[in-house]
C-alpha cells in the first residue's frame, strides 16, 4: 500500500534522510522510531508531499507520488506533530474544507457530528480554531484525517498533548482502520505505546534505517529475548552511537 524506495532528502548539504527503503502493507500499523534528528519527520513530510525528495520513489496505493500526485494524495491522510489550523475557520468549517478538497462532501455530512462527538469536540464545533488548546487542535487534526476516505495514514506524534481519553480513542481508531485494511505509519517517541499498538517497527538513526521488524525479531537481533521495545531500542541505538573498535596493528614476524 505504501512503498518508499531509496528516499534521499538533504538540507544545505546535510542528508537528513539517506537512501531509505521500506514498505507498509495494507492491514498493518508500522512504528517509525528513532532519536531526535533521525529523519522521521522529514520522511513523513516527503511521503505526504510537503517536501520534495532529492532522490527516490514513493508509491501510495500503486500510484507514484511524483507522476500521479493527485491520485496518490487522495488515498492519504496526515496527522502532523504540530497542527497549524486556519485560526479564523471554525472546527466544523475545517472538516467541511477537507471534505471539499477531497470531493467527499457526502462523507462529511454522514461523519462530521459523529467524529466531533467521539473526540469530544462537538461543543466546540462552532468555535474558531485559534481559540482551541493544543490538545484540541491535535484532536481536530485527527478528525480532519478521518473525514475523507483515506487508505494510508501518516501520524507524526499523534498523541502528543491529547488527554488520556482522547489517546485511547485515537489508538482504538488506528487499530480499527488497520483491521479494515488501511496502511498506517506512526512516528512516536512513546515506545511503550508503539510496543502495544504497532505490528512491527522501523528504527531510524542519522538518516538511515538501523533495524526493522517485529518485537521478537528485534529482540533476536539485539540478543535481548524477553526485553521490552524500549530496552531493545536503547541497546540498538547506543550500539550505533559507539565508535567502531580500532583495528589491532599487525605484528611483524
Amino acid at each position: 500500500m505504501l512503498e518508499v524506495e531509496g528516499l534521499v532528502k538533504s538540507f544545505k548539504g546535510f542528508r537528513a534522510v539517506d537512501g531509505i527503503t521500506f514498505r507498509v502493507e495494507a492491514g498493518e500499523i508500522v512504528g517509525l522510531l528513532g532519536p531526535n534528528g533521525a529523519g522521521k519527520t522529514t520522511t513523513l513530510r516527503c511521503i505526504c508531499g510537503i517536501l520534495k525528495p532529492d532522490a527516490g520513489r514513493i508509491v501510495i496505493g500503486g500510484y507514484d507520488l511524483a507522476q500521479h500526485e493527485r491520485e496518490a494524495k487522495r488515498l492519504l491522510a496526515f496527522i502532523p506533530e504540530t497542527p497549524n489550523p486556519y485560526e479564523l475557520l471554525t472546527v466544523r468549517e475545517h472538516l467541511k474544507l477537507i471534505a471539499m478538497c477531497y470531493d467527499t462532501l457526502p462523507l462529511y455530512e454522514q461523519r462530521a457530528d459523529e467524529l466531533l462527538a467521539r473526540y469530544e469536540l462537538l461543543d466546540k464545533a462552532n468555535a474558531l480554531a485559534g481559540t482551541l488548546s493544543k490538545g484540541m487542535k491535535q484532536k481536530l487534526a485527527a478528525v480532519c484525517a478521518l473525514v475523507h476516505d483515506a487508505k494510508v495514514f501518516l501520524c507524526d506524534e499523534p498523541l502528543m498533548g491529547i488527554d488520556p481519553r482522547g489517546q485511547y480513542t485515537l489508538k482504538a481508531e488506528l487499530q480499527r482502520l488497520r483491521d479494515e485494511g488501511c496502511a498506517i505509519l506512526v512516528s512516536t517517541h512513546q515506545l511503550d505505546t508503539a510496543e502495544r499498538l504497532c505490528d512491527r517497527v522501523i528504527i531510524m538513526h542519522k538518516g538511515h534505517i538501523l533495524a526493522e521488524g517485529t518485537l521478537s525479531e528485534l529482540q533476536a537481533r539485539a540478543q535481548m529475548e524477553g526485553s521490552t521495545l524500549e530496552e531493545v531500542f536503547l541497546r540498538l541505538t547506543e550500539e550505533a552511537e559507539s565508535p567502531a573498535p580500532e583495528a589491532m596493528p599487525v605484528q611483524g614476524g
